[in-house]
């Protein structure tokens, strides 16, 4: 068994990468079952309790801009949160991101609705919102660059798909606690207290997680390795200076990725609930089915990137979600066996995507901007490809029919080409 790598006269135990590996998923899980509780809610909850004057289609509209809050505010936490982290190290950052995330979190499960508070309400569910996007952006660790450094090198493409398991976790948890919730409750009483507990589970999750991740980051011999590996906070100006095109790049380099993930989470959820082809009931269900393909498949995603390499996978996929692009009209248009298809196909594509997205192209970073890098790349991957799909996908959707989704993931795909071609540029060039 290959032994993790050490930087030449450390005076610490080697650190294992599979310990940092369990860091990162409990990490990234937590943090995605309260992405997609949030998520979730925005579909079948908020359109109801918080904007119950507007029609169907307009109050989810409504939901899904403060739902594209979060990603906007996640740079912004970024650099906040590094600035703590430069004054008064990680464990106080980290800890005040998720007592942030916590609190709005708890805040959301608290907040009455607009029958009570009119406009207040809607106000402080998008406070709350800004909030969880903030610490989102200040709850990065460094776990997964500390991975992907001390990773054998015949193995980092297996070790890079294992934080974005998070992700299909989350989803999956999140939804199957929903789906009990649903199932187990009548209408008046799911809308009226029952979606609250998946946030009070989220916030509970949190808690836990804190003081997973605080276990690791805080001990010697983490502390010790990060520094070592130059895992600095770099500030924002100085990075944004100085590896800027790096940042640019990544971000684009995964945009296809990301385009698609609310494509197959969010979006067929609402839409499907607004055409009534099928019960809420019975999409969950098929989206938890779909969350299991995706761990699957990224998990298959490391054994893919092994043999043909991360960049080469990532491109392919591209590729390949186009032409799933053009398949969108006929199958979320048709039957629901073809709906299904929709998202289960999706999820498949997703996991073998997504699991090699991360840090495509981080490695093009000196190593002492590495790690403010990759959190500031995967901020405005998802604030570019992300942030407002469900919102777009919907809104035009509705208005021009499901090619607009079509034309959404093929912008996506797009980008994300280019961004792999410049890139393969720059390293030929030596410019990485």
């Amino acid at each position: 068994m290959s032994q993790p790598q050490q930087s030449h006269g450390s005076s610490h135990a080697p650190v294992a990468p599979n310990e940092i590996a369990v860091g990162v998923v409990i990490g990234r899980t937590s943090e995605y079952f309260d992405f997609f509780v949030y998520g979730i809610a925005s579909v079948l909850i908020f359109p109801q309790v918080f904007f119950p004057f507007a029609d169907p289609l307009q109050g989810m509209l409504y939901s899904f801009s403060l739902f594209a809050l979060a990603f906007v505010a996640r740079p912004f936490g970024t650099a906040l949160f590094m600035t703590i982290q430069r004054h008064w190290g990680r464990g106080i950052k980290l800890t005040a991101a998720l007592f942030l995330l916590g609190t709005a979190t708890a805040g959301i499960a608290f907040l009455p609705g607009y029958e009570k508070l009119g406009g207040y309400a809607i106000t402080l569910l998008a406070l709350f919102r800004i909030m969880q996007g903030v610490a989102f952006g200040g709850s990065w660790d460094g776990l997964p660059s500390l991975l992907a450094l001390n990773a054998p090198k015949e193995k980092r493409s297996w070790y890079a798909m294992i934080g974005q398991l998070g992700a299909p976790l989350g989803f999956v948890i999140a939804s199957a606690l929903f789906l009990f919730l649903y199932n187990s409750l009548s209408a008046p009483d799911f809308l009226g207290w029952g979606w609250r507990y998946p946030f009070f589970v989220a916030f509970a999750i949190n808690v836990v997680a804190l003081f997973a991740r605080l276990r690791l980051v805080l001990t010697e011999e983490y502390t010790e390795a990060l520094e070592e590996s130059e895992l600095e906070p770099i500030g924002t100006t100085e990075m944004v200076r100085k590896q800027g095109y790096n940042i640019f790049i990544g971000s684009f380099a995964a945009l296809a990725s990301y385009a698609l993930f609310h494509l197959v989470t969010i979006f067929p959820l609402s839409w499907i609930a607004l055409q009534g082809s099928q019960t809420t009931g019975q999409v969950l269900t098929v989206q938890i089915v779909g969350g299991i393909v995706g761990i699957i498949a990224t998990i298959g995603s490391g054994w893919i990137a092994a043999r043909i390499g991360k960049r080469t996978t990532v491109g392919a996929l591209a590729a390949v979600i186009g032409v799933f692009s053009l398949l969108t009209p006929l199958l979320m248009g048709g039957s629901p066996a073809m709906q299904d298809t929709f998202i289960l196909l999706g999820f498949a594509l997703l996991g073998i995507s997504y699991g090699q997205a991360s840090g495509t192209v981080t490695a093009n970073f000196e190593r002492r901007f590495r790690y403010t890098g990759a959190a500031l790349t995967s901020d405005f991957a998802w604030l570019f490809g992300a942030a407002f799909a469900p919102l777009v996908a919907l809104g035009l959707s509705a208005k021009f029919g499901l090619l607009s989704v079509t034309v959404y993931l093929l912008s996506g795909v797009i980008c994300t080409l280019l961004a792999l071609a410049v890139n393969q540029t720059l390293v030929d060039q030596g410019e990485d």
